[in-house]
Protein backbone atom coordinates (compact mmCIF):
# COMPACT_ATOMS: atom_id res chain seq x y z
CA UNK A 1 0.00 0.00 0.00
CA UNK A 2 1.11 3.33 -0.57
CA UNK A 3 3.16 4.96 2.26
CA UNK A 4 0.89 8.49 3.13
CA UNK A 5 1.91 8.25 6.38
CA UNK A 6 5.82 8.88 5.04
CA UNK A 7 4.30 10.71 2.18
CA UNK A 8 2.57 13.69 5.43
CA UNK A 9 6.31 13.74 6.80
CA UNK A 10 8.34 14.29 4.18
CA UNK A 11 6.23 17.08 3.63
CA UNK A 12 5.27 18.52 7.07
CA UNK A 13 8.44 18.11 8.98
CA UNK A 14 11.40 18.68 6.30
CA UNK A 15 9.77 21.66 5.41
CA UNK A 16 10.02 23.48 8.86
CA UNK A 17 13.94 22.67 8.13
CA UNK A 18 14.62 24.15 5.32
CA UNK A 19 12.81 27.07 2.75
CA UNK A 20 11.61 25.94 -0.27
CA UNK A 21 10.43 27.23 -3.66
CA UNK A 22 6.86 26.66 -3.48
CA UNK A 23 5.51 24.18 -6.61
CA UNK A 24 1.90 25.53 -7.05
CA UNK A 25 -0.09 23.54 -8.87
CA UNK A 26 -4.18 25.18 -10.08
CA UNK A 27 -6.66 22.94 -9.29
CA UNK A 28 -10.03 23.27 -10.78
CA UNK A 29 -13.39 23.06 -8.46
CA UNK A 30 -16.33 22.48 -10.45
CA UNK A 31 -20.24 23.23 -9.11
CA UNK A 32 -22.88 22.40 -10.73
CA UNK A 33 -25.49 25.51 -11.11
CA UNK A 34 -28.46 25.22 -12.54
CA UNK A 35 -27.62 22.17 -14.98
CA UNK A 36 -24.02 23.37 -15.82
CA UNK A 37 -20.67 23.53 -15.24
CA UNK A 38 -18.51 25.97 -13.85
CA UNK A 39 -14.58 26.08 -13.04
CA UNK A 40 -12.55 28.20 -10.54
CA UNK A 41 -8.87 28.55 -10.29
CA UNK A 42 -7.36 28.35 -6.78
CA UNK A 43 -4.00 28.08 -5.84
CA UNK A 44 -2.69 24.35 -4.02
CA UNK A 45 0.74 22.48 -3.96
CA UNK A 46 2.42 19.99 -2.59
CA UNK A 47 6.03 20.98 -1.75
CA UNK A 48 9.40 19.34 -2.35
CA UNK A 49 11.09 19.34 1.06
CA UNK A 50 14.55 19.37 0.20
CA UNK A 51 14.84 21.31 -2.99
CA UNK A 52 12.99 21.33 -6.66
CA UNK A 53 14.65 18.84 -8.40
CA UNK A 54 14.83 15.89 -6.02
CA UNK A 55 12.27 13.23 -6.29
CA UNK A 56 10.60 14.14 -3.24
CA UNK A 57 8.19 16.53 -5.03
CA UNK A 58 5.08 15.52 -6.16
CA UNK A 59 2.12 17.62 -8.20
CA UNK A 60 -1.25 17.35 -8.91
CA UNK A 61 -3.11 17.31 -12.21
CA UNK A 62 -4.45 20.56 -13.04
CA UNK A 63 -7.96 18.89 -13.39
CA UNK A 64 -7.63 17.78 -9.41
CA UNK A 65 -11.10 18.39 -6.80
CA UNK A 66 -9.36 19.82 -3.98
CA UNK A 67 -10.44 17.34 -1.47
CA UNK A 68 -11.88 13.55 -1.00
CA UNK A 69 -14.50 14.56 1.13
CA UNK A 70 -11.69 15.81 3.50
CA UNK A 71 -9.94 12.37 3.78
CA UNK A 72 -6.53 12.82 5.38
CA UNK A 73 -3.57 10.15 5.09
CA UNK A 74 -3.01 8.97 8.98
CA UNK A 75 0.26 10.44 9.58
CA UNK A 76 -1.45 13.73 9.58
CA UNK A 77 -3.84 12.13 13.00
CA UNK A 78 -0.52 12.59 15.11
CA UNK A 79 0.17 16.23 14.63
CA UNK A 80 -3.45 16.97 14.94
CA UNK A 81 -4.88 18.92 17.42
CA UNK A 82 -7.67 16.44 18.03
CA UNK A 83 -6.83 13.16 18.78
CA UNK A 84 -10.04 11.70 17.50
CA UNK A 85 -10.55 10.05 14.35
CA UNK A 86 -13.82 10.78 13.09
CA UNK A 87 -13.37 7.79 10.57
CA UNK A 88 -13.50 5.38 14.29
CA UNK A 89 -16.33 7.49 15.66
CA UNK A 90 -18.83 7.18 12.67
CA UNK A 91 -18.40 3.58 12.49
CA UNK A 92 -19.47 2.31 15.80
CA UNK A 93 -18.32 -1.44 16.71
CA UNK A 94 -17.00 -1.51 13.37
CA UNK A 95 -14.11 0.77 13.61
CA UNK A 96 -12.14 -2.30 14.66
CA UNK A 97 -12.40 -3.77 11.03
CA UNK A 98 -9.67 -2.57 8.25
CA UNK A 99 -10.96 -0.07 5.61
CA UNK A 100 -10.64 -2.65 2.70
CA UNK A 101 -12.81 -4.78 4.44
CA UNK A 102 -15.44 -2.37 5.38
CA UNK A 103 -15.76 -1.50 1.52
CA UNK A 104 -15.72 -5.24 0.75
CA UNK A 105 -18.97 -5.69 3.05
CA UNK A 106 -20.60 -2.46 1.18
CA UNK A 107 -19.51 -3.89 -1.74
CA UNK A 108 -22.69 -6.35 -1.38
CA UNK A 109 -25.39 -3.90 -1.55
CA UNK A 110 -27.61 -2.25 -3.63
CA UNK A 111 -27.15 1.62 -4.76
CA UNK A 112 -30.51 2.77 -3.13
CA UNK A 113 -29.14 0.66 0.30
CA UNK A 114 -25.79 2.39 -0.01
CA UNK A 115 -27.24 6.08 0.03
CA UNK A 116 -29.58 5.02 2.98
CA UNK A 117 -26.31 4.06 4.68
CA UNK A 118 -24.85 6.95 3.80
CA UNK A 119 -26.66 9.24 5.72
CA UNK A 120 -26.54 7.18 9.68
CA UNK A 121 -23.14 8.73 9.69
CA UNK A 122 -20.45 10.82 8.53
CA UNK A 123 -18.01 8.33 8.70
CA UNK A 124 -20.42 6.19 6.72
CA UNK A 125 -21.03 9.02 4.34
CA UNK A 126 -17.45 9.18 3.18
CA UNK A 127 -17.00 4.91 3.03
CA UNK A 128 -20.17 4.83 0.72
CA UNK A 129 -19.34 7.98 -1.32
CA UNK A 130 -16.42 5.91 -2.57
CA UNK A 131 -16.10 5.85 -6.07
CA UNK A 132 -14.96 2.03 -7.19
CA UNK A 133 -18.41 1.43 -5.13
CA UNK A 134 -20.55 2.83 -7.69
CA UNK A 135 -18.43 2.32 -10.44
CA UNK A 136 -19.16 -1.61 -9.55
CA UNK A 137 -22.69 -0.49 -9.48
CA UNK A 138 -22.73 1.06 -12.94
CA UNK A 139 -20.96 -1.70 -14.97
CA UNK A 140 -22.71 -4.67 -13.15
CA UNK A 141 -26.40 -3.30 -13.75
CA UNK A 142 -25.82 -0.99 -16.51
CA UNK A 143 -23.20 -2.91 -18.61
CA UNK A 144 -22.11 -0.52 -21.37
CA UNK A 145 -25.06 1.57 -21.85
CA UNK A 146 -24.64 4.72 -19.41
CA UNK A 147 -23.38 8.30 -19.94
CA UNK A 148 -20.74 9.24 -17.86
CA UNK A 149 -22.05 12.02 -15.81
CA UNK A 150 -18.47 13.24 -14.08
CA UNK A 151 -19.40 10.43 -11.08
CA UNK A 152 -19.74 7.19 -10.79
CA UNK A 153 -21.99 8.05 -8.01
CA UNK A 154 -23.86 11.02 -10.32
CA UNK A 155 -23.72 8.70 -13.46
CA UNK A 156 -25.74 5.57 -11.30
CA UNK A 157 -28.20 8.07 -9.92
CA UNK A 158 -28.75 9.78 -13.43
CA UNK A 159 -29.21 6.27 -15.01
CA UNK A 160 -31.76 4.26 -12.74
CA UNK A 161 -33.45 7.39 -11.04
CA UNK A 162 -33.70 9.85 -14.29
CA UNK A 163 -36.32 12.32 -11.92
CA UNK A 164 -33.88 12.59 -9.23
CA UNK A 165 -32.39 16.32 -10.38
CA UNK A 166 -29.15 15.42 -9.29
CA UNK A 167 -27.78 18.86 -10.35
CA UNK A 168 -29.41 20.33 -7.32
CA UNK A 169 -28.19 18.16 -4.32
CA UNK A 170 -24.72 20.56 -4.27
CA UNK A 171 -21.57 21.12 -5.23
CA UNK A 172 -19.33 18.77 -6.83
CA UNK A 173 -16.78 17.72 -4.05
CA UNK A 174 -19.91 16.79 -1.76
CA UNK A 175 -19.33 17.21 1.95
CA UNK A 176 -16.34 17.26 4.01
CA UNK A 177 -16.22 15.73 6.66
CA UNK A 178 -13.41 16.99 9.45
CA UNK A 179 -10.59 15.22 11.24
CA UNK A 180 -11.11 11.71 8.78
CA UNK A 181 -8.12 9.77 8.23
CA UNK A 182 -7.59 6.96 6.20
CA UNK A 183 -4.49 5.63 4.33
CA UNK A 184 -6.26 3.68 2.16
CA UNK A 185 -9.13 5.72 1.20
CA UNK A 186 -6.65 8.78 0.90
CA UNK A 187 -4.74 6.30 -1.72
CA UNK A 188 -7.09 6.18 -4.43
CA UNK A 189 -7.78 9.79 -4.33
CA UNK A 190 -3.90 10.51 -4.79
CA UNK A 191 -3.47 8.04 -6.93
CA UNK A 192 -6.30 9.18 -9.51
CA UNK A 193 -5.16 12.76 -8.98
CA UNK A 194 -1.06 13.00 -9.37
CA UNK A 195 0.83 14.04 -12.17
CA UNK A 196 3.71 11.54 -13.59
CA UNK A 197 7.23 13.01 -12.14
CA UNK A 198 9.78 14.07 -14.83
CA UNK A 199 12.02 11.78 -13.09
CA UNK A 200 9.82 8.76 -13.80
CA UNK A 201 9.58 9.87 -17.72
CA UNK A 202 12.48 10.67 -18.25
CA UNK A 203 14.56 7.60 -17.73
CA UNK A 204 15.19 6.40 -21.41
CA UNK A 205 17.82 3.60 -22.32
CA UNK A 206 16.29 1.26 -25.10
CA UNK A 207 18.37 1.29 -28.19
CA UNK A 208 16.51 2.86 -31.28
CA UNK A 209 16.75 1.74 -34.52
CA UNK A 210 15.33 3.62 -38.03
CA UNK A 211 15.24 1.64 -41.43
CA UNK A 212 16.73 -1.04 -40.15
CA UNK A 213 16.59 -4.67 -42.23
CA UNK A 214 14.85 -7.44 -41.58
CA UNK A 215 18.06 -9.41 -40.95
CA UNK A 216 19.23 -6.77 -38.80
CA UNK A 217 16.64 -6.99 -36.33
CA UNK A 218 16.22 -10.58 -36.20
CA UNK A 219 19.83 -10.94 -35.76
CA UNK A 220 20.33 -8.19 -33.15
CA UNK A 221 17.00 -8.05 -31.44
CA UNK A 222 14.90 -11.17 -32.41
CA UNK A 223 16.98 -13.70 -31.86
CA UNK A 224 18.58 -12.00 -28.72
CA UNK A 225 15.14 -11.82 -27.43
CA UNK A 226 15.91 -7.68 -26.79
CA UNK A 227 13.23 -5.12 -26.89
CA UNK A 228 14.06 -2.27 -29.29
CA UNK A 229 12.22 1.17 -30.62
CA UNK A 230 11.71 0.83 -34.22
CA UNK A 231 11.68 4.58 -35.73
CA UNK A 232 10.03 5.09 -39.23
CA UNK A 233 7.95 2.03 -39.91
CA UNK A 234 4.37 3.57 -39.74
CA UNK A 235 5.19 6.65 -42.68
CA UNK A 236 2.44 4.71 -45.14
CA UNK A 237 -0.05 4.14 -42.51
CA UNK A 238 -3.41 5.78 -43.58
CA UNK A 239 -4.60 5.79 -39.96
CA UNK A 240 -1.50 7.67 -38.90
CA UNK A 241 -2.96 10.66 -40.16
CA UNK A 242 -6.73 9.92 -39.67
CA UNK A 243 -7.37 8.50 -36.78
CA UNK A 244 -8.26 10.35 -34.09
CA UNK A 245 -11.64 10.90 -31.71
CA UNK A 246 -13.67 12.92 -34.55
CA UNK A 247 -12.55 10.31 -37.67
CA UNK A 248 -12.76 7.54 -34.92
CA UNK A 249 -16.57 8.11 -33.44
CA UNK A 250 -17.68 9.01 -37.31
CA UNK A 251 -16.29 5.78 -38.53
CA UNK A 252 -17.27 3.56 -35.94
CA UNK A 253 -20.79 4.62 -35.27
CA UNK A 254 -22.91 2.18 -33.37
CA UNK A 255 -20.47 -0.43 -33.03
CA UNK A 256 -19.63 -0.99 -29.46
CA UNK A 257 -16.00 -2.17 -28.58
CA UNK A 258 -14.45 -3.93 -25.25
CA UNK A 259 -14.26 -1.69 -22.43
CA UNK A 260 -12.94 -3.50 -19.45
CA UNK A 261 -15.64 -5.84 -18.62
CA UNK A 262 -18.40 -4.46 -20.89
CA UNK A 263 -18.81 -2.78 -24.63
CA UNK A 264 -19.18 0.98 -25.31
CA UNK A 265 -19.87 3.18 -28.69
CA UNK A 266 -16.55 5.16 -29.09
CA UNK A 267 -18.68 8.41 -28.55
CA UNK A 268 -19.63 7.44 -24.96
CA UNK A 269 -16.11 5.82 -24.14
CA UNK A 270 -14.61 9.07 -25.39
CA UNK A 271 -17.35 11.29 -22.78
CA UNK A 272 -16.35 9.36 -20.27
CA UNK A 273 -12.15 9.03 -20.37
CA UNK A 274 -12.60 12.50 -20.87
CA UNK A 275 -14.45 13.16 -17.95
CA UNK A 276 -13.15 10.53 -15.18
CA UNK A 277 -10.74 11.39 -12.70
CA UNK A 278 -9.91 7.83 -11.18
CA UNK A 279 -6.96 5.77 -9.90
CA UNK A 280 -7.38 2.84 -12.26
CA UNK A 281 -9.31 4.13 -15.75
CA UNK A 282 -11.45 1.88 -17.94
CA UNK A 283 -9.40 1.14 -21.05
CA UNK A 284 -10.28 0.19 -24.19
CA UNK A 285 -8.61 -3.33 -25.44
CA UNK A 286 -10.45 -4.68 -28.13
CA UNK A 287 -9.59 -7.48 -29.96
CA UNK A 288 -12.05 -7.89 -33.08
CA UNK A 289 -12.28 -4.29 -33.99
CA UNK A 290 -11.15 -5.61 -37.54
CA UNK A 291 -14.05 -7.66 -37.90
CA UNK A 292 -16.33 -5.01 -35.98
CA UNK A 293 -14.84 -2.11 -38.30
CA UNK A 294 -12.99 -3.89 -41.42
CA UNK A 295 -12.04 -0.10 -42.54
CA UNK A 296 -10.10 0.22 -39.35
CA UNK A 297 -7.98 -2.95 -40.73
CA UNK A 298 -7.40 -1.78 -44.17
CA UNK A 299 -5.48 1.92 -42.58
CA UNK A 300 -2.85 -0.14 -41.30
CA UNK A 301 0.11 -1.92 -41.94
CA UNK A 302 2.04 -4.96 -40.30
CA UNK A 303 5.43 -3.79 -40.45
CA UNK A 304 8.15 -5.55 -42.34
CA UNK A 305 9.35 -6.95 -39.38
CA UNK A 306 6.62 -8.92 -37.87
CA UNK A 307 5.27 -10.16 -41.14
CA UNK A 308 6.29 -13.78 -40.27
CA UNK A 309 2.93 -14.69 -38.21
CA UNK A 310 2.94 -18.64 -38.05
CA UNK A 311 -0.04 -18.48 -35.67
CA UNK A 312 -1.86 -17.90 -38.80
CA UNK A 313 -2.08 -21.58 -40.20
CA UNK A 314 -5.11 -22.01 -37.43
CA UNK A 315 -7.04 -19.47 -39.58
CA UNK A 316 -10.23 -18.64 -37.93
CA UNK A 317 -8.83 -20.84 -34.60
CA UNK A 318 -6.10 -18.80 -33.98
CA UNK A 319 -6.16 -17.04 -30.44
CA UNK A 320 -6.73 -13.40 -30.25
CA UNK A 321 -3.66 -11.32 -31.59
CA UNK A 322 -4.19 -8.05 -32.36
CA UNK A 323 -6.13 -5.35 -30.74
CA UNK A 324 -7.47 -1.88 -30.60
CA UNK A 325 -5.93 0.62 -27.81
CA UNK A 326 -7.76 3.78 -26.51
CA UNK A 327 -7.03 5.28 -23.20
CA UNK A 328 -6.44 8.53 -21.20
CA UNK A 329 -3.92 9.67 -19.68
CA UNK A 330 -2.98 7.52 -16.59
CA UNK A 331 -4.53 4.86 -17.99
CA UNK A 332 -2.53 1.33 -19.44
CA UNK A 333 -1.39 -2.05 -17.90
CA UNK A 334 0.02 -2.90 -15.09
CA UNK A 335 3.28 -5.64 -14.96
CA UNK A 336 2.22 -8.46 -17.08
CA UNK A 337 4.25 -11.17 -19.26
CA UNK A 338 2.40 -11.40 -22.74
CA UNK A 339 -0.29 -14.00 -23.43
CA UNK A 340 0.71 -17.74 -24.62
CA UNK A 341 4.81 -17.35 -24.79
CA UNK A 342 4.09 -14.85 -27.91
CA UNK A 343 6.52 -11.43 -28.95
CA UNK A 344 5.05 -8.29 -29.48
CA UNK A 345 4.57 -4.84 -31.49
CA UNK A 346 2.95 -1.99 -30.09
CA UNK A 347 2.53 1.07 -32.57
CA UNK A 348 1.56 4.38 -31.10
CA UNK A 349 -1.12 6.30 -33.82
CA UNK A 350 -1.96 9.34 -31.53
CA UNK A 351 -0.14 10.38 -27.89
CA UNK A 352 2.51 8.66 -26.17
CA UNK A 353 3.34 5.82 -23.48
CA UNK A 354 5.74 5.50 -21.16
CA UNK A 355 7.05 1.61 -21.50
CA UNK A 356 8.73 -0.41 -18.32
CA UNK A 357 10.43 -3.91 -19.36
CA UNK A 358 12.16 -6.58 -17.26
CA UNK A 359 14.13 -9.59 -18.75
CA UNK A 360 12.11 -12.91 -17.94
CA UNK A 361 14.52 -13.89 -15.12
CA UNK A 362 14.01 -10.62 -13.45
CA UNK A 363 10.28 -10.55 -11.22
CA UNK A 364 9.59 -6.43 -11.13
CA UNK A 365 9.31 -5.16 -7.48
CA UNK A 366 6.19 -5.29 -6.08
CA UNK A 367 5.15 -8.00 -8.12
CA UNK A 368 4.29 -11.49 -6.95
CA UNK A 369 3.70 -14.50 -9.76
CA UNK A 370 1.95 -17.71 -8.03
CA UNK A 371 4.46 -20.23 -8.59
CA UNK A 372 1.97 -21.54 -11.77
CA UNK A 373 2.07 -18.39 -13.63
CA UNK A 374 -1.66 -18.71 -13.71
CA UNK A 375 -1.99 -15.10 -11.67
CA UNK A 376 0.02 -12.41 -10.48
CA UNK A 377 -0.54 -10.05 -7.74
CA UNK A 378 0.80 -6.97 -8.18
CA UNK A 379 -0.07 -2.98 -6.71
CA UNK A 380 -3.85 -2.08 -7.10
CA UNK A 381 -2.94 0.86 -9.76
CA UNK A 382 0.38 1.97 -12.23
CA UNK A 383 0.95 5.42 -10.24
CA UNK A 384 0.72 3.39 -6.79
CA UNK A 385 3.79 1.21 -8.14
CA UNK A 386 5.71 4.18 -9.50
CA UNK A 387 5.61 6.07 -5.86
CA UNK A 388 6.66 2.86 -4.04
CA UNK A 389 8.54 0.77 -5.82
CA UNK A 390 10.02 2.50 -9.00
CA UNK A 391 12.76 4.35 -7.40
CA UNK A 392 14.00 0.81 -5.87
CA UNK A 393 15.47 -0.42 -9.57
CA UNK A 394 17.61 2.46 -9.81
CA UNK A 395 20.28 0.52 -7.92
CA UNK A 396 19.38 -3.00 -9.50
CA UNK A 397 22.10 -4.51 -11.87
CA UNK A 398 19.51 -5.69 -13.84
CA UNK A 399 17.74 -2.46 -14.24
CA UNK A 400 14.48 -2.45 -16.33
CA UNK A 401 14.56 -1.59 -20.12
CA UNK A 402 12.76 2.32 -19.99
CA UNK A 403 11.53 4.76 -22.77
CA UNK A 404 8.45 7.15 -24.38
CA UNK A 405 6.96 5.42 -27.37
CA UNK A 406 5.54 8.38 -29.16
CA UNK A 407 3.09 8.78 -31.77
CA UNK A 408 4.63 7.33 -35.44
CA UNK A 409 7.00 4.97 -33.07
CA UNK A 410 6.81 0.86 -32.83
CA UNK A 411 8.13 -0.72 -29.45
CA UNK A 412 8.96 -4.70 -30.44
CA UNK A 413 8.23 -6.25 -26.86
CA UNK A 414 10.04 -9.79 -26.70
CA UNK A 415 8.55 -13.05 -25.35
CA UNK A 416 8.25 -13.52 -21.76
CA UNK A 417 9.60 -9.93 -20.98
CA UNK A 418 7.55 -8.07 -17.73
CA UNK A 419 6.01 -4.97 -19.00
CA UNK A 420 3.96 -2.12 -17.83
CA UNK A 421 2.61 0.66 -20.03
CA UNK A 422 1.01 3.91 -18.97
CA UNK A 423 -0.40 6.85 -21.39
CA UNK A 424 0.99 9.92 -20.96
CA UNK A 425 -1.96 11.70 -22.70
CA UNK A 426 -5.15 10.41 -24.54
CA UNK A 427 -3.79 7.52 -26.86
CA UNK A 428 -4.67 5.43 -29.75
CA UNK A 429 -2.14 2.06 -30.70
CA UNK A 430 -2.44 -1.04 -32.27
CA UNK A 431 -1.20 -4.24 -30.97
CA UNK A 432 -0.39 -7.26 -32.11
CA UNK A 433 1.30 -10.46 -30.94
CA UNK A 434 2.57 -13.15 -33.12
CA UNK A 435 4.88 -16.24 -33.45
CA UNK A 436 7.63 -16.70 -35.87
CA UNK A 437 10.49 -19.25 -36.12
CA UNK A 438 12.19 -17.17 -33.33
CA UNK A 439 10.22 -18.02 -30.64
CA UNK A 440 7.86 -20.82 -31.88
CA UNK A 441 9.59 -23.25 -29.57
CA UNK A 442 8.54 -21.24 -26.35
CA UNK A 443 5.01 -21.35 -27.80
CA UNK A 444 5.05 -24.72 -28.18
CA UNK A 445 6.32 -25.61 -25.19
CA UNK A 446 4.53 -23.16 -23.24
CA UNK A 447 1.28 -24.19 -24.73
CA UNK A 448 1.74 -28.09 -23.54
CA UNK A 449 2.54 -27.08 -20.14
CA UNK A 450 0.17 -29.37 -17.16
CA UNK A 451 -1.96 -26.03 -16.74
CA UNK A 452 -2.33 -24.86 -20.28
CA UNK A 453 -6.11 -24.57 -19.41
CA UNK A 454 -5.46 -21.93 -17.09
CA UNK A 455 -2.58 -20.05 -19.09
CA UNK A 456 -3.15 -20.09 -22.48
CA UNK A 457 -5.73 -17.30 -23.00
CA UNK A 458 -7.89 -15.83 -26.15
CA UNK A 459 -8.95 -19.06 -27.15
CA UNK A 460 -12.20 -21.46 -26.23
CA UNK A 461 -10.07 -24.63 -27.24
CA UNK A 462 -7.20 -23.76 -24.66
CA UNK A 463 -6.09 -27.52 -23.96
CA UNK A 464 -6.03 -28.87 -27.52
CA UNK A 465 -4.52 -25.69 -28.88
CA UNK A 466 -1.06 -26.89 -28.90
CA UNK A 467 -2.12 -30.04 -30.66
CA UNK A 468 -3.82 -27.90 -33.28
CA UNK A 469 -0.79 -25.57 -33.92
CA UNK A 470 1.73 -28.05 -34.03
CA UNK A 471 0.20 -30.05 -36.52
CA UNK A 472 -1.10 -26.86 -38.69
CA UNK A 473 2.63 -26.24 -37.95
CA UNK A 474 4.20 -29.82 -40.07
CA UNK A 475 1.33 -29.58 -42.47
CA UNK A 476 2.24 -26.31 -43.66
CA UNK A 477 6.12 -26.04 -42.99
CA UNK A 478 7.60 -29.92 -42.85
CA UNK A 479 10.81 -30.76 -40.85
CA UNK A 480 10.81 -26.93 -39.60
CA UNK A 481 9.89 -27.99 -35.70
CA UNK A 482 13.09 -30.48 -36.10
CA UNK A 483 15.54 -28.12 -37.79
CA UNK A 484 14.28 -25.55 -34.98
CA UNK A 485 14.76 -27.74 -32.13
CA UNK A 486 18.85 -29.26 -33.44
CA UNK A 487 19.43 -25.45 -34.22
CA UNK A 488 18.59 -25.13 -30.47
CA UNK A 489 20.83 -27.99 -29.34
CA UNK A 490 23.85 -26.94 -31.17
CA UNK A 491 22.99 -23.29 -29.97
CA UNK A 492 22.77 -24.76 -26.14
CA UNK A 493 26.08 -27.44 -27.11
CA UNK A 494 28.09 -23.89 -27.76
CA UNK A 495 27.13 -21.62 -24.90
CA UNK A 496 28.25 -24.58 -22.53
CA UNK A 497 31.52 -24.99 -24.05
CA UNK A 498 32.11 -21.42 -23.90
CA UNK A 499 31.00 -20.97 -19.94
CA UNK A 500 32.98 -24.42 -19.23
CA UNK A 501 36.11 -22.21 -20.58
CA UNK A 502 36.07 -19.05 -19.58
CA UNK A 503 34.30 -20.72 -15.82
CA UNK A 504 38.22 -22.79 -15.64
CA UNK A 505 40.14 -21.83 -12.80
CA UNK A 506 43.01 -23.76 -13.62
CA UNK A 507 44.76 -21.18 -15.76
CA UNK A 508 44.92 -17.56 -15.84
CA UNK A 509 43.86 -17.30 -19.15
CA UNK A 510 40.02 -16.35 -20.03
CA UNK A 511 38.32 -16.03 -22.96
CA UNK A 512 36.73 -12.25 -23.11
CA UNK A 513 34.56 -10.97 -25.67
Amino acid sequence: MLSCKNLFFKHKLFNKKKKTKKNKKKIKHISQQNGTFSSTNNKQHIENPENDETDEGFSLKSSAPSHNHGVQPLGNLYLSSNPHNSRDTGLGNLNILSDELVLDILGFLDGTHLGILSIVSKSLYVFCAHEPLWRNLVLESLKGGFLFNWSWRNTYVSACFPKFDIANVGSWGGLVVRDFYSDYLFQSWLCANLEMKPEWVQRDNIRRRKAISVEEFIAEFEELNKPVLLEGCMEDWVGLDKWDKDYLITTCGDVKFAVGPVEMKLEDYYRYSELTREERPLYLFDPKFGEKVPALAKEYEVPVYFQEDLFSVLGEERPDYRWLIIGPSGSGSSFHIDPNSTSAWNAVIKGSKKWILFPPDVIPPGVHPSPDGAEVACPVSIIEWFMNFYDATKDWEKRPIECVCKAGEVIFVPNGWWHLVINLEESIAITQNYVSRRNLLNVLEFLKKPNANELVSGTRDRANLHHKFQSAIESSFPGAIDQLKRKAEEQKKKRSFWDTISDNSAGAFKFSF
